[in-house]
């Protein structure tokens, strides 16, 4: 058959039903041949940028893989940074990319769209893929691409396929297994004996304790042992805290929540309850600067186990090739597990009281809103922004049926909104979004794609008229400014609704009239300049302050 109806049907089989993508010379054949064809849906948008956003947001949603379609070059590289952000926060993407012919290869003259040579874009997605190939000819093409999308839903990170265009009629050989497959991937193995022994010594730690914590990491998530972790914690009935990277991987209102371990930079109680801990039971946690706090010197080794990457260390020994979840539940159906009983109380870093209804509005009260609206109207999904915001987003509590999303690690500006209509696109729940003026003018634009996608995305925007995060330990006020764009005109120019709001009250009415409106709605708060966020500060300034410590030690 065709190599592009191959790609078609296989990608089908794989269970793909959306694409995202912007069509360009180089990929335009192939990008028909997936137009035209039942069961699946191009979604394009304005940018490259905003197109890798919405494969993640769509990826992270759906626990599937996400498909980028962009032409060669022009297209290519500017999805790089989006790419480069799924790499590095585990989110499944193959990224397609149209090709020049064999024919224009072999003029050796520079073909449009290309930088240095031929395989330089080749190259550059070797560097944020797990994987990659060029199909060059007919003969192992099927092969090719089966072994990469293999490789990509195994691993769960980015993958990079270039097609040149002349082979999308080429007819291409398919094997009878490839025939007869069922879309299904074998998951990476777990060694159970190995598994078995960490769990003794696991619960054998766990009974000798006398004050243990839990502490969630993404890979919870990501492994789908969410379900496993809750039934350990009501076994245990000791507290749980999560990461920044795994903020919503435990249900934020259940009763052994603590709220957001952050390191020296989260709240007092919970900095002090792990310290206190005798045993710290780390599953899923990736030890970075954000995630654990940027001062943060951690948990002494022999207070831990910790699960991540397929090793369990406990102390100072390590048991290797042993997957999460099924150590998880292994742990939890050992006989004789102690069970504590904790007084547990949530803790944030937002101040209370709040200011009155009518003054303007600050960063906190802004969250403290949020919160209150989100307690009452169930079923959001969060997206927060890189910037203020997704330091402020920490402090947002989402109830059950909601989940949270935000790049916790990678941090790329600009993520928030375009990620949010992929999130809704493959999830079909309603997101709201925080996210600070800076980032809007990144990516902000493709909003205006929302309603032709079927999208109502709730929109926050915190306008403080600059770079507010860096205002701290910044000495040039005027490189921080930015123009003042009217935020909430735009909205209504794209088709949606658009508020402004200077006052508390103000945004629990205008959250409000957004929840009935079946457009989308963007609410633009206006908040001080100075104004941010509690952790953000205290963030910068410790980053700042190891940065100094840095220098003067090299």
């Amino acid at each position: 058959m065709p190599l592009g109806d191959f790609l078609v049907a296989y990608l089908r089989r794989a269970g793909v039903e959306h694409l995202f993508g912007l069509p360009g010379d180089l990929v335009l054949n192939l990008f028909h041949r997936f137009a035209a064809q039942r069961g699946l849906r191009i979604m394009t948008f304005s940018h490259e940028p905003g197109v890798g956003f919405a494969a993640d947001g769509y990826a992270r949603a759906t626990g599937r893989m996400g498909v980028v379609v962009v032409t060669y070059g022009a297209g290519g590289h500017n999805v790089v940074n989006a790419v480069a952000g799924s790499f590095a926060e585990e989110v499944p993407l193959l990224v397609i990319s149209g090709g020049p012919g064999e024919q224009e290869t072999r003029l050796g003259t520079l073909i449009h769209h290309q930088a240095k040579e031929i395989e330089s874009q080749h190259r550059i997605f070797q560097e944020v893929s797990c994987a990659s190939c060029v199909i060059r000819s007919a003969s192992g093409a099927a092969e090719q691409i089966h072994e990469l999308v293999s490789t990509i839903r195994s691993r769960r990170r980015p993958g990079y396929l270039e097609i040149h265009r002349d082979l999308v009629e080429t007819r291409i050989g398919v094997p009878a297994e490839l025939v007869r497959w069922d879309g299904s991937i074998a998951e990476p193995t777990s060694d159970s004996a190995k598994g078995a022994e960490a769990a003794r010594e696991t619960a054998d730690r766990i009974n000798s304790a006398r004050r243990p914590v839990v502490i969630v990491g993404i890979e919870v998530h990501r492994e789908g042992a969410t379900r496993d972790l809750v039934a350990l914690a009501d076994r245990l009935g000791a507290p749980v805290a999560t990461t920044v990277l795994s903020r919503g991987a435990f249900p934020m209102y259940h009763p052994l929540y603590l709220g957001l371990y952050m390191g020296n930079l989260g709240p007092a109680p919970i900095r002090r309850r792990v310290a206190d801990a005798d045993l710290v039971l780390a599953l899923g946690a990736l030890r970075s600067d954000i995630n654990l706090g940027a001062s943060s010197r951690g948990v002494a080794p022999e207070r831990m186990v910790q699960a991540m990457g397929g090793q369990v260390h406990i102390s100072r020994h390590t048991y290797t090739d042993v997957r999460l979840r099924p150590f998880v539940r292994a742990i939890r159906r050992i006989p004789g597990l102690r069970r504590h009983r904790e007084q547990v109380e949530y803790a944030d870093n937002l101040k209370r009281p709040r200011a009155e209804a009518r003054t303007p509005i600050a960063v906190n009260d802004l969250l403290l809103t949020v919160n209150d609206f989100l307690r009452v109207r169930r079923g959001y999904h969060v997206v927060a922004e890189s910037g203020d915001m997704l330091f402020g987003g920490l402090e947002v509590r989402v109830p059950p049926g909601g989940l949270y999303f935000a790049q916790g690690f990678y941090a790329s500006m600009g993520y928030g909104v375009p990620a949010a209509l992929g999130i809704q696109i493959g999830s079909g729940k309603r997101p709201l979004v925080l996210c600070g003026d800076g980032a809007f003018q990144m990516t902000g634009a493709e909003l205006s794609h929302a309603s032709r996608h079927g999208c109502n995305p709730i929109i926050i925007v915190v306008n403080n008229g600059g770079w507010g995060i860096f205002r701290p330990v910044s000495p040039r006020a005027d490189l921080l400014e930015l123009p003042n764009w009217p935020y909430a005109e735009m909205a209504e120019g794209w088709g949606g609704l658009g508020i402004r709001v200077r006052n508390r009250r103000e945004l629990r009415d205008a959250l409000e009239r957004a929840h009935r409106e079946p457009r989308f709605a963007l609410i633009e708060a206006i908040v001080d300049p100075d104004d941010l966020s509690p952790i953000s500060s205290r963030y910068i300034r410790a980053s700042a302050l190891q940065g100094r410590q840095t220098s003067s030690e090299s």
